[in-house]
Formats: C-alpha cells, structure tokens, sequence
C-alpha cells in the first residue's frame, strides 16, 4: 500500500467506540431512508458545544453506514441532495461520507452511481469532490468522467471564504481567546478559511512561541466552562504545548489555578519522557 493509498485509508476510516450502542443503531437500521437523512441533516447543524451522548451515538452510525450498508448509504446521501437544506448541508456528504463509500465500495456501486448520475445533477456535483477517492484508476477515471468538480470547487470557494478574515496574530489574548471559542464552537458545515488560519496559527505558536500558546490556554479556561469545548483544549492545544520548556511554568499555573490543574486531567502524556510524567502525575493526582 502506498504513502497516498495508506492515508485515504486512515481519513475514511469509521471512528471506534465513543457512544455508539446496539439500541440505538437499531432505531436508525429501521428508519425509513427520509427520516434518516433529515437525522443526518440536523446533525450538521450542531456545533461542539450542542454535541450529548445520542448525538455522538448518531454520528457514530452515520461515520460506519458508508461501510456496513454502501446502498441505504448511497439512498441516503441521494436523498440529501434531494433535499431543500442549505448547500453547506449537503456539502458535508463530501467531507467524509461520500469519501469512504466511493473508496470501499466504488467498485460495487459505479454501475449504479453512473446511471443515477446521467439525470442527476447535484449527484454530479457532490462526485466533484469525491472522485478521486476511487480505489483504482478505471473507477477514478469513470468517476471522473461524470463528476462536475468545476461546480463543486466553485461552491468550495464561496463556502470557504469568510466575510472579514481574521488577523490572529494581531489580536490581544483575551480577543485570540473568544475567537478560539467562536471558531471551535461552530458546526463543522460554517467552517470556512479563518477557522482553519486558526489551526495554523495555534501551530505556529506552538513552534514559536510556547508561552503564548499556555496563555491562550488560560484566557480561554476564563471565559468558557463547556466541557466539550474544555476537553478539546485539553486534548489539543494544551497537551500539544507540555514539554520540558514549558513544565515549569504549568506547574506554576496549576498551583494557582484549579480550573487549570482540572484541565491538565485531559491531557494524554503516558509518551512523555519519565521526568515529565512524573512532574505531570503530581499535578494530576493533587487535582483529584
């Protein structure tokens, strides 16, 4: 398997565990294909901090129906573009869904993809996007041949493109720290260029300026309590920070910040070197 073959195979992998149940999945398995995609179309509505255990549980069966039923996955993603829902909506059928159905099941579906495809535009449209995750050049070409990927990248960009964009790195702490929460709190569908800007810049603070990073953390420990949004803090730009330049001073902040020794029990350092995981379970376990 090749370098470029390996990570389409990691990106449209179904994510385990999480709160995914046999109940549940149940109840979806005996939806009718309408009220599945109208589940499916709320659920991009929702931003991390709206995210409960039965929504988790949802996208969970939504993230394994491209691989478990590629038909009631193709059914449902053909009634999505049938759809009225905004054109965000249905372009998050092209994130990941439509992705892992075309590369595990391109070859079982490409008949039935072409000929739903001659009298249906949007389905052209969507394959834009998709095409070239086809497991083999016959079925890229094929695909290619009836994707409208000019349309697609087109809507891409108006998507993508945000009325102001956002200079980070001109922002004092405390606006970087509401910005973080706006952008990170938004439903993955109104993503568009300056939440992933804030992606970069967090790793260009984390290469460059450690300290500054650590202070993101605590202004936004000031000013938000969701623990979904908290849990990815912790999980991300915080554990992404710890190393032996920066222990010192978070252990200088634990000591006068119990929000923030709470936070550091989100952190995964099991890897770290013996010292560091020491210094860390200290923390930790006086938190607890």
């Amino acid at each position: 398997m090749s370098f470029i073959d390996d990570a389409k195979h990691w990106a449209t992998m179904p994510v385990p565990g999480g709160a995914r149940g046999a109940a549940q999945d149940a109840l979806y398995e005996a939806m009718p294909v309408p009220d599945l995609a109208a589940l499916w179309c709320r659920l991009q509505a929702l931003g991390l901090k709206d995210q409960t255990e039965e929504s988790w549980g949802a996208t969970l069966y939504f993230d394994h129906l491209p691989h478990d039923a590629p038909d009631r996955a193709l059914d449902m993603a053909l009634q999505v573009l049938a759809s009225d829902v905004e054109t965000r909506v249905k372009m998050q059928l092209g994130e990941k869904f439509m992705a892992a159905l075309v590369y595990n099941h391109a070859g079982r579906l490409i008949d039935r993809i072409e000929a739903e495809a001659a009298g249906n535009a949007r389905l052209r449209w969507l394959l834009g996007a998709v095409h070239w995750w086809a497991p083999s050049r016959d079925l890229k070409a094929r695909l290619a041949r009836i994707a409208d990927e000019a349309a697609w990248r087109a809507d891409e960009s108006l998507r993508d493109t945000p009325p102001v964009r956002i200079d980070y790195a001109s922002l004092s702490v405390d606006a970087l720290a509401r910005a973080w929460v706006e952008q990170h709190g938004r439903p993955e569908k109104d993503r568009d260029a300056n939440w992933h800007a804030l992606a970069d810049f967090e790793r260009r603070l984390l290469d460059r300026d450690p300290d500054r990073a650590l202070d993101l953390v605590v202004a936004v420990l000031a000013i938000e309590t969701d623990p979904n949004l908290l849990s990815l803090l912790a999980a991300g730009l915080l554990e992404d920070l710890i190393g032996p330049e920066t222990i010192a001073r978070v252990e200088r902040e634990a000591s006068n910040n119990p929000a923030f020794r709470a936070l550091l029990g989100g952190v995964w350092y099991h890897n770290e070197t013996e010292d560091l995981r020491a210094r860390l379970d200290a923390i930790v376990n006086a938190a607890a």
